[in-house]
């Protein structure tokens, strides 16, 4: 998938993942997208539930071989 961003997640624990998230989003206009890498394996629901309450879509995501969840997520 294509997007505009990336946010390297990956190593940190709750809630820094999802504050790093934030702050790439605020640096994006409407409509791009940005690609989240984070190991919190908490993470998968946290992002679910950011994505609702901001409104932002998660518009992907997966589990990567190294064991690390990659995150797509378009800025409304």
């Amino acid at each position: 998938m294509d997007f505009d961003k990336e946010v390297d997640a990956r190593g940190l624990n709750c809630p820094l993942p999802i504050l790093r998230a934030k702050k790439g989003l605020a640096e994006l206009q409407a409509g791009q997208v940005m690609r989240v890498l984070a190991t919190d394996p908490g993470s998968v629901k946290d992002f679910a539930a950011f994505a609702r309450q901001t409104g932002n879509e998660l518009v992907g995501q997966q589990e990567l071989p190294d064991g690390a969840f990659e995150f797509f997520l378009r800025r409304k």
